[in-house]
């Protein structure tokens, strides 16, 4: 249906209905634009509170449980939920609004130019109807006159005391009246013809062609209305499969809560390994003896006053250490005030299974640190390779100092492990067999700047020292010779580096030397091996390829 036709006469009815178009637009740029402001404040205001909930740097141990561990992945969700709801935001204020206030600006310039040119084809009927009634009005004159003169001409054409000359005038004058109203007749029906095929013009269409315009352009601006709004929902749309994923994510992180878990974990926390207390036996003063409890129980010695902090160091074998724990005492840290920290370096200070976990901590935590330079030295040597294959990138010399300065972290880091694993060895009551106080005290690297192929030499740990009791002579044998024949082949090894031995209780190798594996490296880095011409030792296990009979390991 067209307005043209349907609406020929509500002109002012479409003004105005085109007008509410327009702030209807508005209105709804209004609200996109407020809603867009109500999802980023919820945003910012989810982000905020993440925030606020995110644990500390300090209480990072607290979030070892599955509970707390399940909040954190909560608080995770909570944030990209948070950040979908700013994508809502910018989305419908960077595009839906924007091209709804594109499309009031294009609606308002074109109602204007059609609403003025209905105005001027209006004003043109006005003027043509003015002009139809001017010639209507004039006519009118003319045959009212016309009339008049005939009617006096007729009265002195009967009255006999008037002259011929006077009839005469009389009738000259009614002629001339009789002809100018027939000319005003000719002009009006002239003009009436003229208006009538312009008024024609103007209904069946000119102005059918304005009210179509008008009804276009309200269309369009309808059809973009609605594209807005599904665009909004698809908006909303496209966000929802990512919130759905939030939500079972937070699911899933509730699913993640395991009671026997952290029931365990707390046990693992707060562990002594303290024997529980023995039942206090009686003593009979009279007699001077202690009678024994009543479920046969051995009676509990009385231990001495030190005997539980003792207890903490494996009954105090660790207080008087020699070589390479002796160098390495427990540190006391002064802090910003000038007080002391009472956390030892060995942890002895704490009972034996949270010592045990601390030291495992440290251990993990010096193995990844060593993980880490041992790849930055892979790719300082991969680099100077590059560099001696085409000098002109660079000078390969250059890298010697970082490849010195990394074995040197290398060397440091290999320290501290041997110290926090004669640590753990200790407070899990182990003595080791591999290390010597002599031996502990020498250096543990030679230069770092050497050729690519005796890298893993430049980070090689120190030369152990045997000093279990295993190897000491058997009664009646002073030589000892026969100690090895303990020890059977378990697998073989070929050498991928060239080891000089420079400690006793090592044994110097060739590059790809074949040897038999004796004794398989109790974590200390060294593998024990009987070489082709029957001499044993120790060579570094980073150094050997090694092949085992019950199962393959390299």
């Amino acid at each position: 249906m067209s307005w043209g036709t349907e609406l020929w006469d509500q002109w002012d009815n479409i003004n105005v209905h085109t007008q509410k178009g327009i702030d209807f637009s508005e209105r709804y740029i209004h609200f996109l634009k407020e809603r867009s402001s109500v999802e980023m404040d919820y945003a910012s205001k989810l982000k905020k509170l993440v925030k606020n909930f995110q644990p500390k740097k300090r209480d990072e141990d607290e979030y070892q449980f599955t509970w707390s561990r399940a909040f954190v992945d909560m608080l995770k969700e909570v944030y990209d939920m948070a950040s979908q709801h700013e994508v809502v935001a910018e989305n419908l204020t960077g595009t839906v609004s924007r091209n709804l206030q594109d499309l009031v600006t294009e609606t308002k310039t074109d109602r204007k130019k059609y609403l003025q040119d209905g105005a001027r084809l209006q004003e043109q009927l006005r003027q043509s109807s003015q002009t139809l009634d001017k010639a209507k009005r004039k006519y009118e004159k003319a045959h009212y006159d016309s009339e008049r003169s005939l009617d006096n001409y007729r009265k002195a054409d009967a009255d006999i005391n008037l002259s011929r000359a006077e009839v005469e005038k009389h009738r000259v004058v009614m002629n001339g009246k009789v002809q100018q109203c027939e000319e005003c007749k000719n002009e009006y029906a002239a003009q009436l013809q003229t208006h009538n095929n312009h008024q024609t013009e103007f209904y069946s269409q000119t102005m059918p062609q304005v009210f179509q315009q008008l009804q276009d352009m309200d269309e369009r601006r309808i059809h973009k209305l609605q594209e807005c709004v599904l665009q909004c929902a698809e908006i909303e749309k496209n966000v929802v499969p990512i919130i759905n994923t939030c939500i079972e994510g937070i699911a899933k992180a509730a699913g993640s809560i395991n009671t026997a878990a952290d029931s365990k974990l707390v046990i693992e926390r707060y562990k002594s390994g303290f024997a529980m207390p023995e039942d206090v036996p009686f003593e009979d003063l009279s007699t001077g003896q202690s009678i024994e409890p009543s479920n046969n129980q051995t009676p509990r010695i009385p231990a001495p006053a030190n005997s539980v902090k003792n207890a903490t160091v494996s009954g105090g074998k660790g207080k008087k250490r020699g070589g390479l724990f002796g160098i390495f005492g427990s540190s006391k840290i002064i802090g910003l005030l000038g007080k002391v920290d009472e956390q030892k370096e060995d942890f002895s200070d704490l009972p034996p299974n949270q010592r045990r976990r601390k030291l495992q901590q440290k251990i993990d935590s010096i193995k990844k640190e060593m993980a880490k330079e041992h790849s930055e030295r892979e790719g300082i040597l991969k680099l100077k390779d590059v560099y001696a294959g085409n000098p002109a990138l660079g000078d390969p010399s250059t890298l010697d100092k970082k490849i010195e300065e990394n074995s040197q972290k290398l060397d440091g880091l290999r320290q501290e492990l041997l110290k926090y694993e004669g640590y753990m060895a200790e407070a899990e009551g182990k003595v080791s067999r591999r290390h010597s106080a002599s031996e502990d005290s020498r250096s543990l690297s030679t230069s770092g700047s050497g050729d690519t192929q005796h890298t893993q030499q430049v980070s090689a740990p120190g030369t152990p020292q045997v000093q279990h009791n295993v190897y000491q002579p058997i009664d009646g044998d002073e030589d000892g010779e026969d100690e090895f024949d303990i020890f059977p082949v378990i697998g073989h090894c070929r050498a991928l580096y060239p080891f000089e031995a420079v400690n006793e209780g090592s044994v110097p190798m060739g590059e790809n030397e074949e040897m038999q594996i004796l004794e398989q490296d109790q974590g200390d880095g060294w593998t024990r091996v009987r070489k082709g011409d029957g001499s044993e030792g120790f060579v570094p296990t980073s150094y050997i390829e090694c092949h085992y009979y019950d199962a393959d390991q390299v």
